[in-house]
């Protein structure tokens, strides 16, 4: 049985959690809290395994609380946000603070028609049961962005490739901070986020980054201190030539865009300059994608085990067979300055 928290100042907005959560026989609603302060204390008292908490309350907002309760207790959290761009932009802050994880209420801050998305809210909250939420200790500011080499090493590009979802705006922020602005290589991180957030996730990252972050576009190519972010609800591939193709395909994995889709493109097109990086997730996605890149001659690694929010998605990788370093957030990036100009 697990034992959940809703934290939310609209009645309407509690009860209907209430009745999605309870109809499950898995989980059982154990309070309810109108603002983040009380969410805070509420967690403290009842030490409930996961948390759901809305962003726009008085007093506290989502992400002050959710610093609050990591402080003081680290629990799963699963936020529900408005499905705009602020809403993006505002879980994207609750996520660096800790959340695991978030879910875009349907229409809006109060929403009528919420039973849409009960099974979605159910498998979020069961999956965040799984978690390991970390404090997220403050990021070294990066240096000034220098002006970026624009060429590629005579034996061709470097392109790393990463796959990351539940726990990944927060492990992002941690990893491509530490990488310098003349990082020799390419990035192209597929995350699972819907549309909408990943533009937002992109700017949020740059803002922190000596490297330039966006969001990936139609022909763009991979290049050296550049990171490009597949938009949300599309696949990324690489045309012969490197460049970025997006699509509308079937989901793989359960997911659009799906690390596997953009890691056997990059091992087809790149062979062995492609490198695949599996981070923390849920699921399997990018195992499949790893062992084509090292199939292809490529280097391989996944985040370890002790600081992965959830370790599904490098376990898979890892349990396959596909990974050659099994590495600790905090030194994902001297591995890969290491690894890339060979």
């Amino acid at each position: 049985m697990i034992n959940v928290l809703i934290v939310d100042d609209s009645l309407f907005m509690r009860q209907a959690v209430r009745r999605i959560l309870s109809a499950d026989a898995r989980l059982r609603v154990i309070g309810e809290a109108r603002d983040g302060t009380e969410g805070v204390e509420q967690v403290i008292r009842l030490q409930p395994d996961v948390v759901t908490m809305d962003f726009n309350m008085p007093g506290l907002t989502g992400a002050e609380a959710v610093r609050e309760i990591m402080r003081l207790r680290p629990t799963p959290i699963v936020m529900l946000s408005a499905h705009t761009q602020a809403g993006a932009r505002e879980t994207l802050e609750a996520l660096a603070a800790g959340a695991v994880d978030f879910l875009p209420k349907p229409s809006g801050e109060v929403s009528a028609d919420f039973s849409r998305i009960q099974n979605a809210l159910v498998q979020k909250v069961l999956a965040a049961a799984q978690a390991h939420p970390r404090v997220q200790l403050p990021v070294t500011p990066p240096p000034a962005r220098p002006i970026g080499r624009t060429t590629w090493p005579a034996s061709g590009p470097r392109v790393v490739v990463i796959a990351v979802s539940t726990g990944g705006p927060a492990a992002l922020g941690r990893f491509l901070p530490a990488l310098p602005g003349d990082t020799p290589f390419g990035l192209v991180v597929v995350q699972h986020m819907p549309a909408e957030f990943t533009r937002a996730l992109g700017d949020r990252l740059n803002a922190m980054c000596a490297l330039e972050v966006r969001e990936a576009r139609e022909g763009d190519r991979p290049r050296q201190a550049r990171v490009l972010i597949a938009p949300g609800d599309r696949h990324l591939e690489f045309a012969d030539g490197g460049s970025i193709r997006l699509s509308d395909g079937p989901e793989v994995n359960g997911c659009r865009p799906s690390a596997d889709v953009t890691m056997q493109a990059a091992a087809r097109v790149f062979g062995a300059r492609a490198i695949g990086l599996v981070m923390t997730g849920m699921g399997r996605d990018g195992a499949d994608g790893a062992a084509a890149i090292k199939s292809a001659g490529g280097v391989t690694l996944a985040q370890d085990q002790e600081s992965s929010v959830i370790f599904g998605m490098p376990r898979a990788a890892i349990e396959s067979g596909a990974i050659d370093h099994v590495v600790g957030l905090d030194f994902l990036a001297a591995q890969l300055l290491r690894i890339a100009p060979t």
